[in-house]
């Protein structure tokens, strides 16, 4: 069994995606350990500033890990383009702006890390405002989507309920339920920290603490990693 379970972990380990939610469930972790044991404290000492740093290293680590993002984001967007016909208008409409902000977030965030690092020189806080809000953008257009679909899913399942059908049919859109409410949970913490992130003045911006940045990344980290193993499961049965 242990064995099973260090294979399972260095499967996930040597994929690109399962590294990024390891690292980034460690990141936040840190963070949410680090500012708890910090507390109140505007300059923290210690295991708390060490497990601070830890967090800030592992964050820019997938910040330069994603300078390659680009060209796999170019080509879900490409393969989507402007959705299945089949698909419900407003489910596409909502898919297609989610990908376009998703797109242009990337440059915006490479061109913020070229600034700090020197290698161009403009201002970098305006371009981290700039890829911040669009990532919020991206995971508000995600939650209004996933609520869409859930509507529908709510009146698919009404409508097995009139019609009686197969067990497998039922327990299908049961499980499409459960994952879009898992997705719209993970949005909602991710877009609590984006909004803090952005410039002080605008709702919460700027008010959060270490340890409440720390939990809500942490939630939509685990969350992330649940699905992933679920799915990897699914293809596996």
């Amino acid at each position: 069994m242990a064995a099973g379970a260090l294979g399972g972990l260095v499967a996930v380990l040597e994929t690109y995606r399962g590294r990024d939610r390891v690292v980034r469930a460690l990141c936040y972790g840190c963070q949410l350990a680090g500012g708890a044991l910090a507390g109140p404290q505007a300059s923290p000492s210690g295991l708390p500033r060490s497990l601070l740093a830890v967090s800030a290293q592992l964050s820019t680590c997938r910040t330069v890990l994603r300078l390659f993002d680009d060209f796999a984001m170019l080509s879900y967007s490409c393969g989507y383009g402007l959705g299945p016909k089949d698909e419900d208008r407003l489910v596409r409409g909502l898919s297609v702006l989610c990908n376009l902000a998703n797109q242009l977030y990337y440059p915006c965030e490479h061109v913020a890390w070229a600034a700090d690092t020197g290698i161009i020189r403009v201002g970098s806080q305006k371009w981290w405002t700039l890829s911040t809000a669009l990532w919020a953008s991206a995971l508000l257009l995600g939650i209004l989507r996933s609520l869409r679909v859930l509507f529908q899913l709510r009146r698919k399942l009404k409508q097995h309920k009139r019609s009686a059908p197969s067990p497998p049919s039922r327990k299908e859109t049961k499980a499409q339920v459960r994952a879009e409410v898992l997705n719209i949970l993970t949005d909602m913490a991710d877009l609590a920290n984006a909004i803090h992130w952005l410039p002080p003045g605008f709702l919460w911006a700027g008010r959060f603490p270490p340890w409440l940045v720390g939990l809500l990344g942490t939630i939509s980290s685990l969350i992330g990693i649940y699905q992933a193993s679920r799915g990897g499961n699914s293809e596996a049965e």
